[in-house]
């Protein structure tokens, strides 16, 4: 049945292969392609509100997720919205999931999330094409990947004027969407070496041969000038410290409460005590039910969404002024070569949306950089994609990161 493939595909074990097109398979032609974005984001972001942009991105995600938790699904996830692959018998629940969010973005956050639906067949009549893989990051998360330049055409359909009113799911006041497992429960992570930087990086080689040698030459720059993964991981068990701002925490009370004022504020005080019986059971080193705290924050570095790829390379990084000056002479000089096209936006510090199915297993933690990070690294790298000649359509999709979780 096709509407189980995506979880028969092998598992890749190291990051470098997953720049390998041998290890790809192609998503059926019966799938949708699920597309959301925060419109005017730029402009929401610039005015302070990113965390908000952030939390609709992911919620669209959980929402989805939540229509049938027995299906694993692919997605990326790209700060102020997000892209999932469905089966067909997900349709109308989608539909609805989705347009009760559109109305919580609109009543709570005076946001307009933007949703679309393109069925894969016609990305495959267009001759593009879709290729997904699953990369392990940890024991509980399942990461996907992707190669093809389908997502980036699904996502000129729903913004094209001329085609959006096809694609596009009409605004409904929906108010039952589920985002069970949507967490926002922590101050945000301090760099340790005093910059966190997001970093798209689009290869613009020839074909796919060697877009994977551009890739794998970046990976190797990366990882010379900034250490192995546990080095450039912006989630440090030192810095991880769960909120007791009620602003902060209030994102997560205001979308998973939004009808009535009363359950609001009692999901808020709930969640201001679960952080505290937190803190209290880490410094203790407790345990309660199947639930070991501390191992639990080892977990949730171990589930940190900080590096990806879908037809473009995704990282958030931690380092210093000296190390982001060195990364990006070497991808100054390898754009004057031709061989690709990045965005950089830097930040003191990270910030984690949570999907939490089970405390001790199921989960992924989303990263991305404070005060705009992708979003507004997209914005950069499209500025730079504008002036040069040499793009690859396969590799320009949009700012965004891909999972799944298993």
């Amino acid at each position: 049945m096709t509407d189980t493939f995506y979880t028969t595909l092998p598992v890749l074990e190291h990051f470098h292969d997953v720049l390998d097109a041998h290890h790809y398979t192609a998503v059926p032609a019966t799938w949708l392609v699920v597309l959301t974005d925060i419109q005017n984001s730029t402009q929401a972001i610039e005015s302070g509100h990113y965390k908000a942009v952030n939390m609709i991105g992911a919620s669209s995600i959980m929402a989805l997720l939540n229509v049938d938790r027995d299906f694993d699904l692919p997605f990326v996830f790209g700060g102020d919205g997000a892209t999932i692959l469905i089966p067909p018998t997900m349709r109308e629940g989608a539909t609805r999931a989705l347009q009760g969010l559109q109305t919580i973005a609109r009543q709570e956050f005076a946001l307009h999330l933007r949703v679309g639906i393109v069925p894969m067949a016609d990305v495959l009549a267009a001759g593009q094409r879709i290729l997904v893989a699953r990369y392990r990051v940890s024991p509980n998360y399942i990461q996907a990947v992707f190669m093809g330049g389908g997502l980036a055409y699904g996502e000129r359909l729903i913004k094209n004027p001329l085609s959006a009113p096809r694609y596009a799911i009409p605004a409904a006041l929906v108010e039952d969407t589920d985002l069970t497992g949507l967490e926002c429960r922590w101050q945000d992570i301090p760099s340790p070496r005093g910059e966190t930087i997001s970093l798209l990086i689009v290869a613009t080689g020839a074909d796919q041969q060697e877009n994977a040698q551009i890739y794998q030459s970046v990976l190797a720059q990366i990882e010379a000038i900034y250490g192995p993964d546990p080095e450039r991981n912006p989630v440090r068990l030192m810095n991880l410290k769960p909120t007791f701002s009620p602003e902060a925490l209030n994102y997560e009370a205001r979308l998973q409460k939004p009808s009535k004022w009363w359950q609001r504020r009692w999901y808020l005080v709930k969640i201001w005590w679960q952080n505290l019986l937190l803190t209290f059971f880490v410094r203790h080193d407790l345990t309660t039910g199947d639930t070991h705290w501390r191992s639990y924050l080892t977990m949730l570095r171990a589930t940190s969404d900080f590096q990806k790829y879908d037809g473009m390379l995704r990282m958030i990084i931690a380092g210093d002024t000296a190390q982001r000056t060195e990364l990006v002479a070497y991808l100054d000089q390898a754009h004057q070569r031709g061989e690709l096209c990045y965005g950089v936006h830097v930040a003191d510090r990270a910030l984690l949306t949570c999907i939490v199915f089970d405390r001790m297993g199921k989960q992924v933690h989303f990263v991305d950089g404070a005060d705009g990070g992708y979003a507004l690294a997209a914005q950069a790298l499209k500025q730079q994609q504008a002036h040069s000649p040499q793009i690859n359509a396969e590799a320009a999709t949009h700012g965004a990161g891909s999972a799944e979780i298993g």
